[in-house]
């Protein structure tokens, strides 16, 4: 299994794609699922990987109402990308307005996934978290 890490700026051009750090890129074999994530951000995994989030989500999907409509929206809302030899993913524009991404894209390694966030956003949810590390703060 893919395994990602590092924080990589980039830039979306003006179709929409972004590059992906060459690290990531053979991990994708050409194809590569993109979907909404937590916190705002886009979550791009390897096809194993969203097969196992596909199956997350059909498990729950027969729990609840809410977690039926979850799993309806996250379907909807994934697509099959083509990672181009050069790295360069398209971006739906309809994914780019959930995640607020415009001009500049921060390209995260998130263990299981690869995540693209409006670097923006991504300060704020990280901050808090960046404040411990540094002052050294436990729970």
């Amino acid at each position: 299994m893919a395994r990602f890490f590092g924080r990589y700026e980039h830039s979306l051009d003006d179709k929409g794609r972004v590059i992906l750090p060459a690290k990531f890129r053979a991990a994708f074999r050409g194809t590569a699922y993109l979907t909404q994530y937590h916190d705002g951000c886009l979550a791009l995994w390897t096809p194993e990987s969203f097969e196992e989030q596909m199956a997350a989500m059909q498990l729950k999907a027969e729990s609840s109402r809410a977690d039926r409509n979850l799993a309806r929206l996250w379907a909807s809302t994934s697509h099959e990308v083509e990672v181009r030899e050069t790295g360069r993913v398209a971006i739906p524009a309809h994914l780019r307005g959930f995640a607020a991404l415009e001009a500049e894209v921060l390209v995260n390694g998130a263990i299981d996934r690869v995540e693209l966030w409006n670097p923006a956003r991504w300060s704020e949810k990280v901050q808090p978290e960046e404040i411990r590390l540094t002052e050294g703060l436990d729970d």
